[in-house]
């Protein structure tokens, strides 16, 4: 268990604007991922502006996602993600714990999976509102979009690793990756055993692209060990590194814990974060950049497959 205190104002999170790395040539594009390489290593965390999601695809997709949780909870529990073995689907509060020997975290969510490259194809896993019309129609437009934006931050952190810039496009191509919304209610303080609206703790995947809406409570623990304030940024998103990438880079880059409570604004807080992970066939070992070659890396060699089923394991008590 992680207790809970409270956090610093914010130092700052780095602001990395994305549009020379799109539009001004390879050595702009050099540039822009050596303020990726330096954000690795120091937060882990950061902010992209100039990525080139519409702010209306944004902004409707926090309205949705409220419409969504607006539904009434039976509606809600026909899409129970109890149901898929992938965890698709609604799942309620008090389901996660996130932080090992804390209360369960406050949150609900509702989750659903496609393809990078998706051409019409939809999972036939996903579980999809009955009642609201145009939902799943956004929901693809959102996922096709952050998806390209993440594939090419993705071509960055190689770059940024002194590697090719389609390095680990490979790993993505034939994948799905997941979206998932999720709400917090309303939280006057920690509560009893520690409890959040989501303990402490680091993403499994690749990165994540978080969407958040005006009202704050995500925050973030520094390299020397200090809570700090994410505070929303209009018309950016909040990226932050996974699991993964710190086993790619041997701990040269940070898997960073974070963390929500929503005690500020008296308001339900909205978010939408995309975890962009590889196939689960991928093998991830220790990059060559990122060791000597007499070095041994610090991480076994797994599957991502692998992976996500030992953290699923912890984070939902399975057997």
């Amino acid at each position: 268990m992680i207790i809970y205190t409270p956090p610093k104002p914010a130092d700052h999170l780095p602001i990395i604007d994305l549009t020379n790395a799109f539009s001004g040539g390879e050595k702009s594009a050099k540039a822009v991922a050596w303020d990726i390489h330096k954000a690795c290593r120091e937060t882990g965390f950061f902010y992209v502006s100039g990525h080139g999601v519409s702010k209306e695809l944004m902004d409707l997709q926090l309205a949705w996602s409220s419409h969504l949780f607006d539904l009434p909870m039976d509606e809600k529990m026909a899409m129970d993600f109890s149901q898929s073995p992938r965890r698709l689907g609604y799942e309620p509060a008090l389901r996660q714990i996130l932080d090992e020997g804390s209360a369960p975290d406050l949150k609900e969510s509702y989750m659903y999976n496609r393809p990078l490259d998706p051409v019409g194809v939809d999972s036939a896993q996903n579980f999809w509102p009955a009642t609201l019309p145009g939902f799943r129609e956004q929901m693809h437009a959102y996922h096709t979009e952050v998806g390209r934006l993440a594939l090419s931050l993705m071509g960055l952190v190689a770059l940024s690793l002194d590697l090719p810039q389609d390095h680990f496009t490979n790993c993505f191509t034939g994948g799905n990756f997941s979206v998932r919304l999720l709400r917090y209610a309303p939280q006057a303080a920690t509560g009893p055993a520690n409890q959040l609206g989501a303990g402490a703790h680091t993403d499994w995947g690749a990165i994540t692209l978080l969407l958040q809406d005006q009202n704050g409570g995500l925050e973030v623990k520094t390299a020397d060990d200090q809570w700090i304030k994410a505070t929303p940024l209009e018309g950016t998103f909040v990226v932050n590194l996974g699991d993964l990438v710190r086993r790619w880079t041997n701990d040269l880059y940070r898997s960073t814990l974070h963390r929500v409570l929503n005690n500020v604004s008296g308001r339900n807080r909205h978010s939408v974060a995309t975890f962009f992970s590889p196939r689960p066939d991928v093998e991830v070992s220790c990059l060559p950049t990122c060791r000597s070659a007499d070095e041994v890396g610090l991480y076994e060699t797994c599957t991502v497959g692998e992976h996500m089923k030992e953290m699923a394991r912890k984070t939902y008590a399975l057997a």
